[in-house]
């Protein structure tokens, strides 16, 4: 591999520090799309694309989009990017590394007059998390032409609705102008994606970087159980039809099952007993859902298991029970030949190459849907805490990754 680019870790880390002073919460790292922080961030973005010598524009849903044209104008364009929105209190990496290390590659690249033989499209999208509108994957829909037009009149918690949010931004808000967002897939030379894995695996394993084999597909459902509110103090426990009790027992039964197989997690992450009272016996119990796998076929195995256990479980119980499905998102395998270009320049870059599924959602199943995808996890420190003011990684990490990186953009095909 060509080591000449310099360290680019610590101007990577720099600039993910100089984004995280832009937040909804003057305590917490926050960017929901639309606010000014979101905004800000967005124009940050774009400076910094222009820098290194990109052609920037920020399109109809906000996405800040720089292009690094090849030498032959007519070469395709290898997509990368990732999100510049943030979870409540999250971390300053999520999402945001897969931009700022391809600006910093780019930077580098231009300042030696290197063209690469494709275009390098970095796209910052705008939206993933759905923390403002609860609908993720809304930035990277559009660029698949798979956009949901009726989010448009959806209301955040303030009622303002999407469209408004969007006009508030500067940005059209029109259907018509989402919808010439759709990328020509012919013109693709596929997708990569870097991110922090989120997880603890290769900081357990003692490795720098891993290649995702698949992005996981999930199920989530909104779970209800009614049972009867009773006095806690004269109801025998043999008489007792107890809500909270039988979610207790249907949770345990989602851990046994989703210990099964070695992708499958299984996540009961709320749980709510409306009006509960210290002496009352729960007559409701209110609950989440979410299970996810490697493969579709382990996932879609387990969530019959799970809803079958669970009914089981309230007929015993004397209660009654309904589960809505409220998203189901199918796994994205990445492409063979672009993880195998990928471990290629991980093993040249002297890392064993360590495949591994990504248990997290990213904006490559989205893309997936329109080219190859791929996706570069770099190590993440603490223990692997994402999603949380704690979470962090190495500029020598970085450094790794950028280079990987840079020689995959190499190595892509010229057509």
């Amino acid at each position: 591999m060509n080591h000449d680019l310099p360290d680019l870790g610590p101007a990577i880390l720099s600039m993910a520090d100089a984004l995280a002073r832009h937040s909804d919460q003057p305590d917490a790292l926050t960017v929901a799309y639309g606010t000014p922080a979101h905004r800000a961030v967005q124009t940050q973005l774009a400076q910094w694309m222009r820098e290194a010598g990109m052609a920037v524009e920020i399109d109809a849903v906000g996405n800040v989009v720089g292009r690094y044209a090849a030498a032959d104008p007519q070469a395709p364009a290898l997509m990368t990017g990732s999100h510049f929105d943030t979870v409540r209190d999250g971390g300053r990496y999520d999402g945001r590394l897969g931009i700022l290390l391809p600006i910093a590659v780019v930077a580098a690249l231009h300042a030696r007059g290197e063209r690469l033989p494709c275009t390098l499209e970095v796209v910052g999208f705008a939206e993933e998390e759905g923390l403002r509108f609860r609908s993720s994957f809304l930035a990277s829909s559009a660029l698949v032409g798979q956009f949901d037009f009726a989010l448009l009149d959806k209301p955040d918690a303030d009622g303002c609705t999407l469209r408004q949010a969007m006009v508030e931004a500067g940005l059209p808000g029109t259907v018509p102008s989402i919808a010439a967002l759709k990328r020509d897939p012919a013109r693709l030379a596929g997708f990569i994606e870097v991110h922090i894995e989120q997880g603890p695996v290769l900081l357990e394993r003692g490795l720098p970087l891993g290649v995702v084999t698949s992005i996981a597909g999930s199920v989530r459902m909104a779970g209800s159980v009614t049972g009867v509110a009773s006095h806690a103090g004269t109801t025998p426990m043999s008489m007792r039809k107890d809500a909270a009790a039988a979610v207790a027992e249907m949770l345990l039964a989602v851990e046994r099952r989703c210990a099964r197989a070695p992708t499958l997690v299984g996540t009961v992450g709320q749980l709510h007993v409306p009006n509960g009272a210290v002496n009352v016996v729960p007559g409701r119990c209110d609950f989440s859902l979410d299970i996810r796998a490697g493969d579709d076929a382990t996932r879609d195995a387990a969530v019959a298991d799970v809803l079958a256990a669970c009914e089981s479980i309230a007929t015993r119980r004397g209660v009654q029970l309904t589960l809505t499905r409220t998203m189901q998102v199918p796994c994205a395998p990445c492409a063979p030949a672009l993880m195998e270009r990928l471990a290629g320049c991980v093993a040249d870059a002297g890392v064993s190459p360590f495949r591994l599924p990504s248990g997290a959602g990213h904006d490559a199943m989205m893309i997936a849907r329109l080219t190859p995808v791929c996706m570069l996890f770099v190590r993440c420190g603490n223990g692997g805490i994402s999603h949380n003011p704690r979470e962090t990684m190495s500029a020598e990490d970085a450094t790794l990754a950028a280079r990987v990186f840079a020689e995959f953009a190499r190595r892509t095909p010229a057509g």
